[in-house]
């Protein structure tokens, strides 16, 4: 098997940049909207590097249906998860895409969960399945992680009420076997780990490893940091084996999954920017900036290079103590939105020519 994080930096860049490009290309020639913004922009439709890959704002999917395909061959739609009220994004998939997403997941986990589905427990509600044809960003999450266990066990309920008596049970018949956990960061937090506190109750999870995701915004106003999370599930649930990753529904397959060293890998075919919030200029290793994800992935939509609203910093390249090649680095939260609302407005603008 080999590892999505066996690629030193310049076969990486190589190889990574001919397919960002040919994604560029193919996106400037089947999707009017990102066409106009890229004319409006100057941008190059060939870059030498990556960081001259053109990138649009990720909230512009909330503005814009932006689709690189007829609207007959969309066999899914992706929205982003938002209060009511919200805009939310709209992300359409053809079936090659949604394929190729699905499969690289995969191989994004391996290194962390290996090849054999384990039993699963989702820590979430299965109501939020229910459309098959649009999906939240918690149900597209719920759905590529489920490829990775086996008997499926829902742990709340439609009230987001903790199943425990149910819960009880999977964990008896699985005892001695290793089992996966999947949930959103927020939800662990508030429907699992404080719902069995304020019961009195106690679980042990035994041989598991949970894998989260999902804003800290909350979490942080709790006061509640990534070591601080980890420590207090592994003494209230038993779960000893925390892995966090970094993701959205606008490039949904492309995770950046936790290391054990506890930072952020980019996998051989995906890679991050940090840039000013101000100019957008590059900036090195160390310094704090906007986060910019780059994707192989997205062809049914022109998802391949999206500057987030996400604070991050880069801390090396192939040298975590980890073993993992490629960057890794780390997530600070998120910016406040008006200070990226003129970079939008610009896109926006181009988009309307």
């Amino acid at each position: 098997m080999i590892s999505p994080y066996h690629l030193e930096k310049e076969e990486k860049s190589q190889q990574l940049l001919e397919k960002l490009n040919a994604l560029t290309k193919w996106h400037f020639e089947n999707c009017q909207e990102y066409k106009d913004m890229l004319k409006k922009g100057n941008s190059l439709l060939v870059a030498k590097e990556l960081n001259e890959v053109p990138f649009l704002p990720v909230q512009l999917f909330k503005l814009l249906d932006l689709k690189s395909i007829p609207k007959e061959d969309v066999i899914k739609v992706l929205t982003s998860s938002g209060t009511t009220g919200q805009q939310v994004s709209k992300i359409y998939l053809d079936k090659k895409t949604s394929v190729s997403q699905t499969k690289t997941l995969v191989e994004v986990m391996k290194p962390v969960i290996g090849c054999k589905r384990l039993p699963m427990v989702i820590l979430d509600t299965k109501s939020v399945l229910k459309d098959r044809k649009s999906y939240s960003a918690r149900g597209a999450g719920i759905l590529g992680f489920s490829n990775f266990g086996r008997k499926h066990f829902y742990a709340l309920h439609d009230d987001m009420s903790l199943d425990v008596e149910g819960l009880q049970a999977y964990l008896k018949e699985y005892a001695g076997q290793k089992v996966l956990l999947f949930g959103f960061t927020y939800m662990v937090w508030q429907y699992v780990y404080k719902a069995t506190l304020a019961q009195g109750l106690k679980f042990d999870f035994g041989d598991s490893i949970l894998i989260h995701g999902g804003g800290w915004k909350k979490l942080k106003d709790e006061a509640v940091d990534v070591r601080t999370f980890n420590r207090l599930l592994y003494e209230q649930l038993g779960i000893s084996e925390v892995h966090n990753y970094y993701g959205m529904v606008e490039q949904v397959g492309s995770i950046f999954v936790e290391c054990s060293e506890g930072f952020l890998h980019t996998p051989s075919f995906a890679d991050v920017i940090i840039r000013d919030p101000i100019t957008f200029e590059p900036l090195i290793n160390g310094e704090q900036g906007l986060i910019q994800v780059m994707s192989e992935l997205p062809k049914s939509y022109p998802g391949h290079s999206l500057l987030t609203e996400d604070l991050g910093t880069i801390h090396g390249i192939d040298d975590c103590p980890c073993g993992w090649k490629g960057k890794y680095f780390s997530v600070a939260g998120r910016i406040p939105k008006a200070e990226l609302r003129g970079c939008s407005d610009t896109f926006q603008g181009g988009a309307q020519l």
